[in-house]
């Protein structure tokens, strides 16, 4: 369906993929992943045919082949209907139609007029095939899967927010029936259930797709084969499975390599050593004697340990040589001691939170969060929890009941906007204004988050969303917080910054209270679920807990006291 041939691509001296080839067969679910900036969407606008390869090329079988391709970003005219960017085609519809009434009448004037006759089954041939893309009942389940359902289909698109674009850039591509689907982060945006509605139309869908994508959980759901690129020789390798099982297979081959090399520096330090010995006996040898017949033996034994320490170069010079493994180039993160919190760390107490022009969105909030505790916060967009979390950290006044922290609680929020970041400042300069160090010492600390070298010195409006994530948790780390309050901490983080991330987290002994989607994240670190739903905030034991209850819908399973 898709071959990817021998894909290179270079902007200028840098090199963003080398020699990349891959397969996408009918009915495959590819997923591609790799750090940020290795050429994940490069590679997909390349099969998209909106940039052109340095090398290399693209097929599809058919050639005519429906290709729909989801960009990051959706950017349409603001003042476009919604209507219009979903149904691309539904004023050609219009005139189609139109166009073939007005032949209708004429065949009943002219039956054996051949143009006439010609023109009506080019318009219905056109008509059908346009109608086929436009299904009713199609269309109102791709919405609501998506929570877009509720929306006015003549507003103008300006009006929405970047997540919803995002859903109806998602929903107008299903629409278009696309026998190919090339999806860059299509999980962005999406809420657990609408995550899951499209976990089931993949699951049903009779085409093929290649995902970018660092909703672990999805792929593990969705595909069946995962490519990743390799950010230091810009290729590609493709591993048979799901997430987890290449995240296996990356583990043993990493494990064996290494075993590889252990037993090649034990090799390489006995040769080293017998070729040392040799050398040493010769030397003794010749200088503990003046017979000739005894020089000569030690010039043999001299020219014996030569030719070990020749065969010991050609070795490490050899395709045997066994490389040392490399540490993937990670977020890596290390959380400074944190202030001892009280038992109590946070109290809502008859908590309303929203806007007074527009009531409460989210009201009756009785909860406690105690030191250690890691709370995700989940439910649907729109629902309040930003809002909860910006009340919280008093950004924004309660409607009604109050916000408590515990004595010796120190908070610090990461929000999702990442807008306590100065712009015009840089990541020194952000360290440096919030501790009292060194300006190494500061360097020193950024290059925990991979701000290393002239990195420092880029302004924060040049960072990219995960770079200033980073800033933001270093910054957090730097002042001490024992409470952190983190709204989509993760969702522009590629997948090994997620994984550090969650390494972090383990390691850290403060409290947490996160507003997240991504599923495998909320499985691994949280302790306990709060979810916004239903005018309200409820706490459930643990995740497992929170979808039996979203699942069965009965009191068969406790909520948490």
């Amino acid at each position: 369906m898709l071959t990817v041939s021998q894909i290179s691509k270079r902007y200028g001296d840098q090199v963003i993929l080398s020699h990349v080839s891959l397969v996408v067969n009918p009915g495959e679910r590819v997923g591609l992943i790799g750090p940020n900036g290795c050429g994940k969407t490069t590679l997909l606008r390349i099969v998209a045919g909106e940039e052109t390869p340095s090398g290399g090329g693209v097929s599809f079988t058919p050639p005519d082949l429906r290709v729909g391709y989801l960009p990051q970003g959706l950017e349409p005219p603001p003042d476009q209907t919604i209507r219009d960017l979903l149904y691309p085609e539904a004023r050609r519809l219009a005139g189609l139609e139109a166009e073939l009434e007005t032949l209708g009448h004429h065949l009943a004037e002219t039956p054996t007029a051949p143009d006439v006759i010609a023109a009506y089954d080019r318009a219905l041939g056109q008509i059908e095939r346009l109608g086929a893309l436009y299904v009713p009942e199609q269309s109102a389940v791709i919405l609501a899967g998506l929570g877009l359902d509720g929306l006015d289909l003549d507003g103008p698109v300006g009006i929405l927010s970047g997540g919803q674009k995002t859903r109806l850039g998602l929903a107008r591509l299903l629409l278009a029936g696309p026998q190919l689907l090339l999806l860059d982060e299509p999980t962005n945006h999406l809420d657990i259930t609408a995550l899951e509605w499209l976990e089931d139309w993949l699951a049903a869908f009779s085409g093929a797709a290649l995902i970018v994508s660092h909703d672990r959980t999805f792929l593990d759901r969705t595909v069946t084969r995962i490519v990743a690129l390799d950010p230091d020789t810009h290729g590609a390798v493709s591993y048979a499975g799901n997430y987890t099982a290449y995240v296996e297979a990356v583990v043993r081959a990493r494990e064996k390599q290494w075993s590889q090399y252990r037993d090649q520096v034990v090799e390489v330090e006995r040769l080293k050593h017998d070729v040392q010995q040799t050398m040493a006996r010769a030397v003794r040898k010749e200088n503990a004697t003046k017979d000739s017949t005894q020089r000569r033996y030690a010039k043999k034994v001299a020219h014996k340990a030569k030719a070990k320490e020749k065969r010991l170069e050609r070795y490490l010079d050899s395709d045997e040589r066994v490389e040392k493994p490399k540490l993937s180039w990670q977020m890596k993160l290390d959380f400074a001691e944190v202030a001892p919190g009280s038992q109590e760390v946070l109290r809502l107490e008859g908590l309303a939170v929203g806007y007074p022009s527009t009531g409460p969105l989210l009201a009756g909030i009785d909860l406690r969060l105690r030191a250690g505790e890691r709370i995700a916060l989940l439910g649907a967009n729109g629902t309040g929890k930003t809002t909860l979390i910006r009340t919280i950290m008093g950004e924004l006044p309660a409607l009604a009941g109050r916000v408590r922290f515990g004595p010796s609680t120190r908070a610090g929020y990461l929000s999702q906007e990442q807008d306590t970041l100065d712009p015009d400042g840089n990541a020194l300069e952000t360290i440096l204004a919030v501790v009292t160090q060194s300006e190494t010492d500061a360097r020193n600390f950024l290059h925990y988050f991979l701000f290393a070298g002239d990195d420092v010195f880029v302004p924060v409006r040049d960072l990219s969303y995960g770079e200033r994530a980073r800033l933001m948790l270093a910054v957090l780390v730097a002042q001490g917080c024992n409470l952190l309050i983190l709204d989509e901490p993760i969702n522009h983080l590629d997948v090994p910054s997620r994984e550090r991330f969650e390494q972090a987290m383990a390691t850290y002994d403060g409290t947490v209270l996160a507003v997240v989607h991504d599923r495998y994240f909320v499985d691994r670190f949280a302790t306990g679920v709060w979810v916004a739903e239903a005018g309200t905030v409820r706490p459930y034991l643990d995740r497992e807990d929170y979808l039996k209850v979203r699942v069965h819908g009965n009191s068969e399973y406790p909520l948490a006291g």
